[in-house]
């Protein structure tokens, strides 16, 4: 696969990306744990094909402890046992977040109900912009063909917005 766009070499999207590497800074500093964040951002692109935020993801994941056993699970977590309430409501939410068009009406009531019953209003909002966050980025990699596995744990730590 050759990539259309070099993401890094365009000024226009060199500024974007800063500006959502800042949003991500202030996501990993709110209240929803860090392992969430990365379930969550795993399963948003395993249901958008995103090769390189998996490759991210699952090397970040990693890196902060994750275990492979939840790693491998995440794409079946309704089945598994090694998720807590709260993670399974974060993945649920994001599925239904990521999967908009596919769904009468987007995230369904009781989604929505069993995540606040488990993610305080900060922990929620935080969610809320993660899926939006990590789409956008699914999007931007997708659309222009990024390739994935060269990823190094930290590789985009100086990114941020001045």
């Amino acid at each position: 696969m050759e990539t259309r766009l070099n993401l890094f070499g365009s000024p226009l999207i060199g500024k974007l990306v800063k500006h959502f590497t800042s949003v991500g800074r202030i996501l990993a500093d709110s209240g929803l744990p860090a392992a969430t964040q990365e379930l969550v951002k795993i399963r948003i692109s395993q249901i958008n094909g995103c090769a390189g935020c998996l490759d991210m993801h699952t090397k970040e994941a990693t890196a902060a402890g994750e275990t492979p056993v939840r790693l491998h699970l995440v794409a079946a977590w309704r089945e598994a046992t090694v998720f807590t309430d709260a993670e399974r409501a974060a993945l649920e939410l994001a599925e239904q977040g990521t999967r908009i068009a596919d769904g009468a009406g987007g995230v369904g009531d009781d989604v929505w109900a069993n995540a606040a019953k488990h993610h305080d209003e900060d922990q929620l909002a935080a969610l809320v912009a993660l899926i939006a966050m990590l789409n956008t980025f699914n999007r931007l990699n997708v659309i222009t063909q990024q390739p994935a596995g060269d990823y190094r744990p930290g590789q985009y730590a100086q990114l941020s917005a001045t």
